[in-house]
């Protein structure tokens, strides 16, 4: 394999495995958002779940926006998503988080995202 298509599939996002989904409560340990300027690209969570810390992929931090939608260390929530590899590191994509008496749909059942429908 060459060196350029060894670094694309490495860059390459995640999919979301339907087979891998899970549901866990967990608390924001860390915000983690992209500059300013780079609102398209995503935002994501470091969570706490037991003594594990757990990176989770949300959505561009765009669509948070224009939902209206924050999080903040120290808050708890409910996840529903799936666990991947991405450069052998482990993470969650975020089908389902609900804050509170408020869920935030990011992808439909079979994990595809929603914000790609949203202007």
């Amino acid at each position: 394999m060459s060196v350029l298509a060894q670094k694309s599939a490495e860059t390459k996002p995640p999919k979301y495995d339907p087979h891998t989904e899970t549901k866990m409560k967990v608390t924001v340990e860390e915000v983690k958002l992209p500059p300013k300027g780079s609102e398209k690209e995503v935002a994501h969570l470091l969570v706490k779940n037991g003594s594990d810390t757990v990176d989770v992929y949300l959505c561009p931090k765009s669509f948070l926006d224009d939902m209206g939608v924050s999080f903040n260390k120290g808050d708890d929530i409910a996840l529903t998503g799936s666990k991947v590899k991405l450069n052998a590191a482990d993470l969650i994509l975020a089908r389902e988080v609900v804050k509170g008496d408020l869920t935030l749909a990011l992808r439909d059942d079979k994990g595809n995202p929603v914000w790609s429908w949203h202007r």
